[in-house]
Formats: C-alpha cells, structure tokens, sequence
C-alpha cells in the first residue's frame, strides 16, 4: 500500500514540477518578446548577456527536476532544446518583434547559461544523494 502512496506522490511532484517549468518557459517567452520600446534602459555591462544566462539556467534546473533521473543522454538533449528555444526566441524578434534583433551572441548566453544548469543541477543531485543516505543511515 505504502508503494501506491509513494508513487502517487511523486507523480504529484513531477507533475508540479513540468507544470513550474512550463510556466517558466512561457514568462521567457513573454519577457523576450516585449517590443523594444518597452524595455528599461539598464547601465549594466552586458545585463542583457546575465540575463538570458540566468533565464535559462533556471529553465535547464527546471526542466531537469521533470526528470531527475536522466542520464547523459537527457542531459545532452535538455541542452540541445535549451539552444534551439534560446535561437528561436532570438529568430523570432529579429523578425517579427518590434525594435527588436536577433543576436546570436544571446544565443551563446542562452546556451552558456542552459549547460550551467544542467551542471548545477547535476553537482545539486550529487550532494543531496549523499546527505539523505547519511539522513537514512541514522
């Protein structure tokens, strides 16, 4: 019985969890495609750089949570969409976004950011696995 219970929970978690990832996704969506008229103007040397890394770094943590336990294969595909959602997100305001350019360098950011992600995640899971055996142990 304790099974069906656990199990349901953790569908309920992975479900929250592609739910948080795909919310995540639309607000970069949304965030990307504001015209550029209606951006702050931000004194920051390469603000715009951070802040495509940290989007989607957050989106490579999030999307992983959906599937803890992929392996390299998931890993290297979680990266591969990261940069093709970072390369359309781009395509899409240099053509249709007003004041807006496709920059391949954010591209680069998009991507840079994804595999940090994915490496903090990845060092996240390493780290936490030793402290809940230790956790199970006492």
């Amino acid at each position: 019985m304790q099974t069906g219970i656990t199990a349901k929970n953790n569908n309920k978690h992975y479900n929250r969890a592609k739910l948080i990832a795909g919310l995540w996704t639309l607000l970069i969506f949304i965030l990307c495609f504001i015209p550029g008229q209606g951006l702050p103007k931000v004194n920051i040397p390469l603000a715009d750089k951070w802040a495509h890394m940290l989007l989607f770094g957050v989106f490579a943590i999030l999307w992983h949570r959906t599937v803890p336990n992929g392996g390299i294969r998931y890993k290297f595909m979680l990266l591969l969409i990261t940069v093709y959602v970072g390369w359309l997100v781009e395509y899409v305001q240099g053509h249709y976004v007003p004041n807006r350019s496709q920059d391949n360098v954010d591209t680069l950011a998009d991507g840079i950011g994804g595999l940090a992600g994915i490496v903090l995640f990845a060092l996240y899971q390493r780290f936490n696995k030793g402290a809940s055996a230790q956790a199970h142990e006492e």
